[in-house]
């Protein structure tokens, strides 16, 4: 064999053994940003299954050097694990979840999920813009609830990570196009997520249309600050910085009416046992109170609640004018997650949030954004120990 041959040869294995090296290198990518790496650190990234229609679907760790953690996955932007200390420095969960994709793929109450294009509930899914009727689906009873049938909780988002001074963080992407669940206009979504060094969960939402339309974007996250598998949080002591609600008809629609607290079982303005007067609110707490902030430019704080088992307390900071407060009654034992069977009352949500039904009261804090404007909201979920 001629000299020319044999090198032709060898350069040609060596190309393609460098391509072969470059492909297992793109696909590695894919599966795990390491953390430590520049611009990366606290950061991590991996597969996490596909959906039915063969999405790939990744999960995204953010860690801090307290030892906090969250997981947060592209199916619906969704948190599926939060790990903070107790008062003796012992990590755990302190959210419902599933340990894999397929639970969260099951029909189940939007456990850590974002929620829209409006969160919460529009009476018999019909409301009127500009002259125009829509008609939304009735998910809900006679209502419609949390985006409707395929809301951003079951959509795959895409995500980066993205480098900033106060903690690792991820970006997540979302278009709802113009007539995705019957609402008007492209909306354009980014929720971001970052972990604090000071022990906080910091989400941000931002979203802009090309036409007028309702959005009221949450996080749906069911929290037990004793542990997922510890039982009900009807001893979790509770504080709101709300002296008013909305009250809701017999399918939990706002009657339009915003009225006090003071000598009824939804007063939480001084700290309480969730359980202390559960009994006298039919079919338990699902009710929005209205922050005495009534909205803000920057996050104020909006209930406290304390776990003294465990000796956790968890903060919530929000823009937002209300708190969609709900105790898990819908939970009957039939879905399993992350410690055992989810039983009604096993977990708590405080959902910050434009007041339900919003569209349809003009007294209510708008939720329509129009094109030009951009929706701007901000939450913190701060912990500590006593």
């Amino acid at each position: 064999m001629k000299l020319s041959t044999l090198s032709a040869i060898v350069i040609f294995l060596c190309v393609l053994q460098g391509i072969q090296v470059k492909g297992e290198q793109r696909t590695e990518k894919k599966k795990t940003l390491p953390a430590g790496q520049p611009g990366l650190k606290g950061i991590t990234r991996t597969a996490f299954g596909k959906t039915g229609e063969g999405k790939a679907v990744e999960l995204y760790a953010l860690t801090n050097s307290q030892g906090m953690s969250a997981k947060i996955m592209t199916y619906g932007a969704t948190v599926t694990e939060l790990i903070v200390p107790d008062r003796n420095g012992k990590l755990g969960d302190v959210i419902l979840g599933f340990n894999n994709l397929d639970g969260y793929l099951a029909a189940q109450p939007y456990l850590g999920a974002i929620v829209g294009r409006v969160g919460n509930r529009i009476a018999k899914g019909r409301f009127r813009l500009d002259s125009v009727e829509y008609k939304l689906a009735t998910n809900n009873g006679p209502n419609h609830l949390h985006g409707g049938i395929k809301g951003f909780d079951k959509a795959v988002w895409s995500a980066r990570p993205v480098s900033t001074p106060v903690g690792p963080s991820v970006e997540f992407i979302y278009l709802s196009k113009d007539g995705e669940e019957g609402y008007p206009g492209n909306l354009s979504c980014k929720v971001v997520y970052t972990l604090m060094e000071s022990n906080e969960l910091r989400i941000d939402y931002t979203a802009t249309t090309d036409k007028p339309t309702p959005v009221n974007l949450t996080n749906h996250a069911y929290f037990n600050l004793a542990g997922p598998g510890t039982g009900n949080v009807l001893d979790h002591e509770l504080m709101l910085v709300a002296q008013h609600y909305t009250p809701v008809d017999d399918s939990l629609i706002p009657t339009g009416e915003i009225a006090s607290v003071v000598n009824t079982p939804m007063d939480f303005t001084k700290p309480a046992k969730i359980g202390l007067r559960i009994a006298k609110v039919k079919g338990g707490y699902d009710h929005n109170y209205v922050l005495d902030s009534g909205g803000s430019k920057t996050p104020v704080l909006a209930a406290r609640v304390h776990d003294s088992k465990s000796g956790r307390v968890m903060e919530v900071y929000t823009t937002q004018p209300g708190v969609q407060f709900y105790t898990g009654n819908f939970l009957d034992g039939t879905i399993a997650g992350i410690g055992g069977a989810y039983k009604q009352h096993y977990g708590f949500c405080l959902e910050t949030q434009h007041f339900p039904d919003s569209v349809n009261h003009p007294n209510f804090p708008s939720v329509v954004l129009i094109p030009g404007q951009t929706y701007s909201q901000t939450t913190i979920y701060k912990f500590a120990v006593k």
